[in-house]
């Protein structure tokens, strides 16, 4: 008589299908916020109950085999349609609870969530929000998030996106000392040839800097000898005289209010749209996200009427 197979464990399915997905044990035991060998155990487990291989891994690469891929197509759908039913019953709380995953660039984190995040927390006491820099352009959700933030050039099509701040804009700047040194710019070429601090975006070359007034759009390569991506350095060396900064206003506000940096050019670098929250169109939207993206919705609304 066949010894009747063993009951696989959901957690472990689950877990499968986590490094099915991502391909790979890292991201996914990132996602899972468990440890890589806590993966491994239990597909090693899962493969013993169910008598066959799941995943082919070398080194390189993780991938699902025939097998695998069957099981896959099979259970996805299931546990997608038991998340959402189980988040259906989170609606019913008084107040959603669970984890919030977020992926946003390192501006947007300084400036647009470090004022709200506290904010939104104490309204929500029951979710626990991750939230991860990353400049680069990924695939948010392969990686596991609920959500990304990104500018508009940055989105895809096939994503809801929502408004989540009020315009923003460039600004340069200068010390005082270097401007009584070198003289105010008349014209954004005039920037050739005088000292900059360079910004250079991981994994990218320098960018150029470019400015915009009427038809007129005039990009320079600025020259200096400070380059990087740390914004907290650039700032410093701005206010000691090393150079002009081309940046985000906000990074730059406390320094100007305090005199430490002046403007220049203004009529150059006009606002442009601010962020946008993003997240799948084709897929349900979880309480915690849905918390979020309420709140956000709502600040930026208070913050367009009130300027």
């Amino acid at each position: 008589m066949v010894s009747p197979m063993p009951a696989p464990n959901l957690a472990d399915l689950d877990l499968f299908l986590a490094v099915a997905r991502h391909r790979s044990f890292r991201r996914a035991a990132k996602e899972r916020g468990v440890a890589p060998s806590t993966l491994s155990l239990a597909l090693k487990r899962l493969e013993e109950d169910l008598g066959v291989r799941l995943l082919n891994r070398t080194t390189r690469s993780v991938t699902p085999t025939e097998a695998g891929q069957r099981l896959v197509a099979r259970l996805a759908p299931v546990f997608t349609e038991v998340a959402e039913s189980l988040d259906e019953v989170n609606s019913f709380r008084d107040t959603p609870t669970g984890p919030l995953r977020l992926n946003v660039p390192v501006v947007v984190s300084w400036l647009t969530l470090a004022p709200l995040v506290p904010r939104f927390l104490a309204l929500y006491p029951g979710i626990t929000l991750e939230v991860i820099e990353n400049n680069a352009f990924v695939d948010v959700f392969a990686e596991g998030f609920d959500a990304g933030i990104r500018y508009g050039e940055a989105l895809a099509q096939d994503v809801v996106a929502v408004p989540i701040s009020p315009p923003q804009r460039y600004v340069l700047a200068a010390s005082p000392d270097l401007i009584a040194r070198e003289g105010l710019p008349g014209h954004p070429r005039d920037l050739i040839g005088r000292p900059c601090l360079r910004h250079r975006f991981a994994d990218s070359a320098v960018q150029p800097w470019e400015f915009e007034r009427g038809d007129e759009v005039v990009r320079i390569m600025p020259d200096g000898r400070l380059v990087g991506n740390s914004v907290p350095i650039a700032v410093s060396a701005a206010e000691a005289g090393l150079g002009w900064i081309c940046t985000f206003e906000g990074f730059l506000a406390p320094s100007l209010a305090a005199g430490r940096l002046v403007t220049a050019l203004e009529d150059w670098l006009p606002p442009f749209p601010g962020p946008y929250l993003y997240y799948p169109s084709r897929r349900h939207v979880p309480a915690p996200l849905r918390a979020f993206i309420d709140f956000m919705r709502k600040t930026y609304e208070a913050e367009m009427e009130g300027r």
